[in-house]
């Protein structure tokens, strides 16, 4: 708890406190340090430290300003400070909240209030300090691995023919954009029962609004009811086939950038976790979905457009 006392002084709501007004409790979090911390007068708010490294491939003023627009479109915490520097944060803490899981998002009405979120955040109004370059990310992996001779999933090169049908067809269309999140991993969702909230803009950038539906649909492991509900939710009705292309194409695209990732890991010699494994799960979900018999329909639907 030291670490969280020699960190108040630096936020200004928070320096009047003396450590032992303050009861703090350790939180969930994958690459940062967080931490609830109720206050004397009542109401707690969440204090984030960042990890050690990652400043090294998170742009933290990007996220800032990702961050403010977020709290102020009413869709993330409260932001109650930021350090643009060092990414420290702190955030209202949302009461009466749980943390969503593949389970918890098999509950339809869960789905429905995720999707509602999606698109209070993609329709503020505002643009994100960054733009989020799918194809770039593929490429530029891509041509990481080739170059050092690394392993990749075998039948890679099938997949590839399937994913540059996908972008030559995505690329037919000047695509909307809009602030999205671009890394909706399930925990990264707050459900009160009534309203989702979604934390954590690391990653946040102007992209197709369709991808954060897509890439939800994966991390959650959306089945066809939960697709379905988010997409009526989304749209308020029926989504047009041309939305609905792009959601699945997304899906597909989303595994693949995953499993080029988790190959770069297990070439760097990443001793955190099994990439290999984490690379031919995604990789082989990736297949499924571009070998259903339905994704020829979605490709077409994207390639004509709306």
């Amino acid at each position: 708890m030291q670490e969280v006392f020699d960190y108040l002084p630096r936020v200004p709501a928070l320096a009047r406190y003396r450590p032992e007004e303050i009861a703090v409790e350790r939180l969930a979090g994958l690459t940062n340090r967080n931490y609830k911390l109720s206050l004397p007068e009542g109401g707690a708010v969440v204090l984030r430290i960042p990890g050690e490294g990652t400043a090294a491939y998170i742009d933290r003023k990007a996220e800032a300003q990702n961050a403010k627009i977020a709290a102020e479109a009413g869709v993330s915490a409260p932001l109650v400070y930021f350090d643009a520097e060092s990414g420290l944060q702190v955030t209202r803490f949302i009461e009466g909240a749980v943390t969503m899981n593949g389970e918890r998002f098999r509950d339809l009405g869960s789905v429905a209030r995720a999707a509602r979120a999606f698109r209070q955040m993609h329709e503020c109004g505002r643009r994100f300090a960054t733009r989020f370059e799918l194809f770039q990310m593929i490429d530029s992996y891509l041509g990481l691995l080739n170059g050092r001779g690394a392993r990749i999933p075998d039948g890679y090169a099938a997949v590839q023919r399937e994913a540059e049908a996908a972008r030559e067809a995505l690329g037919r269309h000047n695509l909307p954009l809009a602030p999205c999140h671009c890394d909706p991993l399930c925990e990264n969702f707050l459900d009160t029962g009534t309203r989702m909230w979604i934390l954590d803009w690391e990653y946040a950038g102007n992209n197709d609004p369709m991808w954060d539906l897509g890439d939800l649909s994966v991390e959650a492991g959306y089945g066809p009811e939960q697709d379905a509900a988010q997409m009526e939710a989304y749209f308020e009705g029926r989504a047009p086939a041309f939305e609905t292309g792009r959601m699945v194409m997304y899906k597909a695209l989303c595994d693949l950038l995953w499993t080029l990732w988790g190959c770069i890991q297990v070439m760097n010699e990443n001793p955190v976790d099994d990439f290999w494994a984490y690379a031919i799960n995604r990789f082989e979900r990736c297949q499924r979905l571009m070998g259903a018999t339905d994704f020829g329909r979605h490709l077409d639907a994207v390639r004509r457009g709306g």
